[in-house]
């Protein structure tokens, strides 16, 4: 790696040089090593964070959620809801133009709603309750719904994954379940494909007709200005190797830092730290329902008993100003954190695992787990949950990885011997996990639901229960029998504890939002 780090470094001195001799080059150029490389474009067909840190780099949303969780409107200049509560007019902004010229159109949207809504859960609850979605004329876009939802504008609005990007309805009225290879936006930077090389840098630039709005910016809404001329997000796989890099002056940010890091940074006054997202993120273990061992909700009522959170914790993040303990399916400090069904659960209770693994008819079939070995702070979690599981008496087949193929090996649905899963460990934006309607892995409509695919009528009543409802102590008691669900009856997967993620920037680059997903319209670089 410290031969990567030299190579490195001569790179950007041969290109300092060419800069110097070229007047061409006289611009400003943000340099970012992020959590992971890019290897998927398509920010529908996955729920991988670098793709949606991709999209928000080029796309734009009709809303988006400012820097107190609030929804504000972004490409969409005005919009009223009529007295019966069952049609939204939306007027989009004027001067919204996509980066090959064309000017963006209401049908663009509409076509961008569809395919989002055929991916995501909050967009398949909102689809399933719309009537008619329309483009009365090039600026207007018109939904009816069948009966009153109140979550329509937070569901065009989440800033997370899946985001409801607005594309070209060239490319948005393909297939949904197909990768889109387009890279086609409205938003402030434009992707450069053609200097676009998987495993070592992503390059971006200004996009010089781009009209922001004229608030200030706020999170992931307001004004989206940007300020460098040119972002690359060169990819360095070794945490060390990255902060040498930042040290060294050779690039300007690192998003995620290993906290056991952070003394090394802090001796130096030309770095600082910062965490962007004040909310978090939360860990998970995913099943997959659909394969051995999995398949028997009984197993995995074993796992949630047997799995410790605070060891899972320990040795993922380390500090613990970074992390806390949270038996709740839903934030804590959220509206919605309960530990009502899991007190006794994610504790490490090995004897309980044992008695309920062995009343479960387990036949030991091994359990396949999805080891992703590549990302800061997610690089223990299969491996450390290996450990605990193999207490209880269960098999477990640790298959190592980096994020990306597991993204892809993720979304199959092969049996185990013909390269299938049983489970793989992630990490969500706590604003993923707010609420049922919004949280993915709460999804459980079959075909319909995302990895792991679950099958429960139940769980899809009280979403549709929660989303019809808007008074907030009756939303609660909701949220808390879906919690008693999956902690009991059906469990779609296992919460692991919350943690910030500590985000390393030079001393002359200003203007990083606090937001909940990475902005780079805003910053500066002097």
């Amino acid at each position: 790696m410290l031969m990567f780090g030299r190579r490195f470094a001569c790179a950007l001195v041969a290109a300092s040089a060419v800069a110097v001799a070229s007047p061409a080059f006289a611009q400003t150029t943000l340099k970012a090593s992020l959590h992971s490389d890019l290897k998927i474009l398509d920010p529908i067909w996955t729920t991988a964070l670098i793709t949606t840190h991709h999209g928000h780099m080029i796309y734009d949303t009709l809303f988006a959620m400012d820097e107190k969780l609030q929804i504000q409107p972004q490409m969409v200049d005005k919009w009223e809801v009529s007295p019966d509560k069952l049609t939204y007019t939306f007027t989009l902004r004027d001067g919204l133009e996509w980066h090959d010229g064309k000017p963006v159109t209401a049908e663009d949207c509409v076509a961008s709603i569809k395919r989002w809504g055929a991916r995501d859960g909050m967009g398949q609850k909102l689809m399933s309750l719309t009537a008619d979605l329309s483009a009365p004329d090039a600026r207007t876009i018109k939904l009816v719904l069948k009966q009153p939802y109140g979550l329509v504008i937070e569901s065009l609005g989440k800033s997370s994954s899946n985001v409801p990007f607005m594309m070209p309805k060239s490319v948005a009225s393909g297939d949904p379940n197909t990768q889109i290879t387009e890279a086609i936006g409205s938003g402030a930077f434009m992707f450069k494909k053609d200097e676009w090389k998987p495993g070592e840098k992503v390059v971006y630039v200004k996009n010089p007709k781009y009209k922001p709005r004229s608030e200030p910016p706020s999170g992931m809404a307001g004004g989206r200005v940007a300020k460098v001329d040119r972002v690359e997000w060169v990819w360095i796989p070794d945490s060390q190797t990255q902060i040498n890099a930042l040290l060294n002056g050779e690039i300007d940010m690192v998003e995620n830092v290993p906290p056991d890091l952070l003394p090394l940074i802090a001796k130096d006054k030309n770095v600082r730290i910062q965490v962007i997202s004040k909310a978090g993120r939360q860990y998970a273990m995913r099943f997959n329902m659909l394969t051995k061992p999995f398949d028997n909700p009984k197993v995995r009522e074993a796992v949630l008993y047997a799995l410790d959170q605070n060891e899972i914790l320990a040795a993922n993040v380390g500090n613990p100003d970074y992390f806390r303990a949270c038996k709740s399916i839903f934030p804590c400090g959220s509206p919605l954190e309960s530990t009502k069904g899991w007190d006794d659960k994610l504790a490490g209770n090995v004897a309980k695992g044992k008695e309920l693994l062995a009343a479960s008819g387990y036949d030991g079939t091994p359990a396949v787990f999805l080891h992703q070995t590549d990302v800061v702070g997610h690089n223990n979690l299969a491996n450390v949950a290996k450990a605990q599981l193999e207490k209880i008496g269960l098999k477990v087949d640790l298959q190592p990885m980096d994020w990306q193929t597991l993204v892809a090996r993720r979304a199959k649905k092969d049996p185990l011997d013909k390269g299938g899963w049983s489970a793989f460990f992630t990490s969500w934006g706590s604003t993923d996990v707010l609420n049922p309607a919004a949280t993915a892995f709460l999804n459980a409509a079959c075909d319909k639901a995302t990895f792991g695919w679950p099958c429960d009528e139940t769980l899809e009543k009280l979403r549709d229960a929660y989303a019809a409802e808007s008074d907030p102590a009756k939303q609660k008691a909701i949220a808390e029998e879906v919690q008693l669900r999956v902690a009991k009856d059906y469990p779609t997967h296992a919460p692991l504890g919350q943690f910030t993620v500590p985000t390393a920037v030079r001393s002359n680059v200003n203007g990083l939002l606090p937001a909940t997903g990475l902005t780079m319209w805003n910053i500066e670089k002097k």
